[in-house]
This record gives C-alpha cells, structure tokens and sequence, in this order.
C-alpha cells in the first residue's frame, strides 16, 4: 500500500468505514513544520507585520519620550530571536533533515557558526533609540557560554549597543534579567519580542494556551502602547494546542 500523506488524509472522507494504514518508516513528523515557516520566512505578510509593528513602536517611542518625566533613564528591552534576528534558515535545515528542531539540540551550533539576518524593520528601530539617547538592552534566553559568539554576530549584523553589559543571555528568568536593568536606575519604556514570555513571566510556557489567552485579555492595555509583539509562527508554547474544529450541526 502506497504511504499515506498528510494531504491524502485531509482528502479522505469521513467515514467510520474507512480503515487507514499506520505511515510507514518514511513518514516525517517533522515535516508538519513546514507550512509555519513557509509563512514566516517566505511570506510578504510576516514582512509587512514586521514592518508595522516596528514602525509603530517608532512613533509609540517619539510619544513616551516626549512625556517621560522620570528621573531615571529610558530604556528600551529587546528580544532577540526572531525579533531582532531570523533564525529560519536553521529551523528549514532541521525540518528537511526531518529533526524535530523544538528539541533545541542544534541551537547552540547555531548560534556559533551559523549566520541568521535581521528582522526588517529591527535595524531603523534600534538605530532611531540609539540617535534619541535611548539604552538598549537585549534580553534572550540564548546560551550564555555562546556569548561571545553573539555578541559577534549582533556587530557584524551592524546591530547597535551590542557589549557584554547589555546582552543580557540566560542565567535566569527574564524577568529577573529585566528587573537588574531596573535597579541600575532605567525605567523601561517599552519591551519587544515575538513570545508573551518576552513580556511577562507569568506568560511561561508550561501555561495552557487557554491561560496565556485570558491573560492577554487582562493585560490588553499593554498592548500597542509599551508592549510590541512581533510575528513568530515558527515556534512557541501554542505549537502542541488542540485544534477547534467546526461541529456542523446535524439537519
């Protein structure tokens, strides 16, 4: 029996007759993947989104700064993956590989020898906080004994404010990283980031997608206004969500 794909079983009818065979050894679950990163890295779409929302929180900073009447220093919290820099090309080499990439066990490789570019819009933002006196500070959950190889590819890339003082990469939560910014007389303006984890821990990802939904509710005013989410369909916590289907009422 030919192998069935997953578009011949989207094709098949639904019928409690219909008896389908198991896939056999060739069968590539990763490959479920690949619709997610056609549309992140291929789609003029992801693009336009990129665009806007740094865009937006260009002019959203223009506002702040001309209130901001703290006597602390306004900062500006970064992510880095998949917010300021596009890391797909590894994403689409596992996924061709057929390795599941959400393991994380190619990351640190990549972040050493590999060579992802920015995200359009990111490069205008950061350079437009730098011209206006604005501290950047970075915050992702890479290796931090691969630090010296990001920061090396952050100023290859051009990306500005790149030391080891303000690349802050993982020994701790986020949010505890966040926090040591603040105690060094900063007040963060504005976060941006592809993940709710980039904005507030209580978005960690062991939360049901339903949780974090509600949360977003709760936190609405964030939004647009020092909070700035970027596209990112390639991973995160909602990747293993059970779909909703439509239940066609019975006639």
């Amino acid at each position: 029996m030919k192998k069935v794909t997953a578009s011949l079983l989207l094709a098949l009818p639904l019928m409690s007759s219909v008896t389908l065979a198991a896939p056999d050894d060739g069968f590539c679950q990763p490959k479920e993947y690949q619709m997610a990163l056609r549309y992140q890295q291929q789609s003029a779409e992801v693009m336009a989104l990129q665009l806007q929302a740094y865009q937006f929180a260009t002019q959203r900073i223009i506002q702040i700064l001309a209130n901001h009447q703290s006597d602390k220093k306004p900062a500006v919290v970064l992510d880095l993956d998949e917010t300021v820099i596009d890391n797909s090309p590894l994403l689409v080499r596992d996924v061709n590989n057929c390795h599941d990439f959400s393991s994380w066990d190619t990351w640190s490789d990549w972040e050493k020898k590999g060579h992802p570019t920015l995200i359009p819009g990111a490069k205008d933002f950061v350079d437009f906080l730098t011209q206006r006196g604005v501290k950047i500070f970075y915050i992702s959950d890479r290796f931090q004994e691969n630090k010296a190889a990001t920061l090396k590819t952050l100023k290859q890339l051009g990306v500005p404010q790149v030391s080891a003082d303000n690349v802050l990469l993982y020994t701790e939560a986020k949010e505890a990283r966040r926090e040591s910014v603040r105690q060094q007389n900063y007040d963060i303006v504005m976060l941006v980031g592809d993940s709710l984890a980039d904005f507030a821990s209580e978005f960690k990802n062991k939360k049901s997608t339903d949780y974090q939904r509600d949360l977003v509710k709760q936190q609405a005013q964030h939004f647009g206004n020092d909070w700035v989410v970027l596209p990112n369909a390639s991973y995160g916590s909602w990747s293993k969500a059970e779909l909703k289907a439509w239940d066609e009422p019975s006639k």
